[in-house]
């Protein structure tokens, strides 16, 4: 079994580390006095303790070194009078270790892939790291890239008691072309029919056709960024205009959508679907944060649960079509309630936060205090991904 081979050979490997150690003058004064010692970085002195000090072999494994930081390691605590057969021994698990990770999992890139799913710090670091990766490469290939994006979905009661209104409140912070000639476009759609045609309007009433009146001026960027609109039956999408690119060109585009009636209260009993609301991941972003504020009269008794899918192959999911459960994402995000009103609802990410959505709410005529918030924040979404919050449909 590979979690006991790993197990074993780091166990073996950590004990004749420790001897080495506890043959150095400096090993138990800590990381700086050791690297100091033996003429080494303080980086590598303080990863290998860092692993010495790991509750198991598994954890261990995570934090150790590689082969060749951990042979120079030992090569200079024997030049430093640590016995011949104490580094030899060393030297030794080494090999075994070395050879483990190549002859089992091909390279230590795979080691930290398979620790992940037993570790949990493991597996955040893991994550963040790969995620990190895949933003700047992607951000390279598709030429676009946003500091934040930002999504927030507000639900009210419609004037029908049959139907919500829906709000959502829609970013791009720090937005920029990598290079000239690409389109960066945010999209919103709605996914539940209800037999009529969705016409989303701005915050005065007016029917989407001109972006001027949908971006909310006083938290965009100055001047304010050109937005077109392109609309594809029940999908509206937000391109960005001009042909600027570069840094020095990032701009904030902030704007709200106003939907009317847009989803259905009720479904039929027994039917046990699910609400929900979602945000895509493009373009691609340092950080997304997608935020469901709700009435207090909807999902009575309820916190919401969160599903990732991958929309690569078969475009954005409906949790309600079990054929989609093989495309979720099993990554480690999660849920932050923000309790009722605004209080809780401040942004480290996005700037005047609580003020841009008090400033929307006021502008349809809803009491910011009667809502309940709930907030998926998630660092290098991975782009292409559909980040979702579900809630139990009411039945009758």
């Amino acid at each position: 079994m590979l979690e006991t081979e790993i197990s074993t050979t780091t166990h073996s490997l950590v004990e004749s580390l420790e001897e080495v150690i506890s043959s150095t003058r400096s090993g138990q004064a800590g990381p700086v006095a050791l690297a100091k010692e033996l003429g080494l970085d303080k980086v590598l002195t303080s990863r290998l303790l860092k692993a010495m000090r790991a509750a198991d072999p598994i954890s261990a494994a995570h934090a150790m070194p590689g082969p060749e930081p951990l042979r120079r390691f030992v090569r200079a605590a024997a030049r430093h009078n640590v016995p011949s057969t104490v580094a030899g021994k060393a030297h030794a698990a080494i090999d075994t270790f070395e050879a483990m990770i190549r002859d089992r999992l091909g390279d230590r890139s795979q080691l930290d892939a398979v620790l992940s799913a037993w570790v949990p710090d493991a597996r955040r670091e893991f994550e963040l790291r790969r995620k990190q990766t895949a933003f700047r490469a992607i951000a390279q290939l598709k030429g676009i890239q946003a500091g934040v994006l930002m999504a927030t979905a507000v639900i009210h009661p419609s004037a029908s008691a049959s139907h919500s209104d829906v709000v959502w409140v829609n970013g791009m912070l720090g937005v920029y072309r990598v290079r000239p000639g690409v389109t960066a476009k945010l999209t919103t759609r709605r996914m539940t029919p209800t037999g009529a045609a969705r016409a989303p309007e701005t915050l005065d009433g007016t029917p989407v056709t001109d972006a001027s009146h949908l971006l909310l001026g006083d938290f965009c960027s100055r001047p304010a960024p050109a937005i077109d609109v392109r609309r594809n039956g029940d999908v509206m999408s937000y391109l960005l205009g001009g042909d600027a690119f570069g840094a020095a060109s990032a701009s904030d585009v902030v704007f709200a959508e106003v939907s009317r009636a847009d989803l259905p209260r009720f479904v039929a009993k027994g039917s046990n679907r699910l609400s929900y609301f979602f945000a895509e991941v493009t373009p691609p972003s340092e950080v997304l944060q997608f935020d469901v504020l709700v009435h207090k009269s909807l999902y009575p008794g309820q916190d919401p649960t969160l599903r990732l899918y991958d929309t690569a192959l078969e475009g954005v999911a409906s949790p309600n079509d079990p054929a989609r459960d093989v495309d979720r994402l099993d990554v480690l995000e999660s849920i932050e309630p923000l309790g009722e009103g605004l209080q809780r609802a401040r942004s480290g990410d996005v700037p005047r936060y609580t003020e841009l959505l008090r400033r929307v709410m006021d502008s349809v005529g809803w009491n910011a205090s009667e809502f309940r918030g709930y907030r998926c924040r998630v660092t290098y979404p991975l782009y292409g991904s559909q980040v979702m919050m579900c809630f139990r449909a009411v039945e009758e």
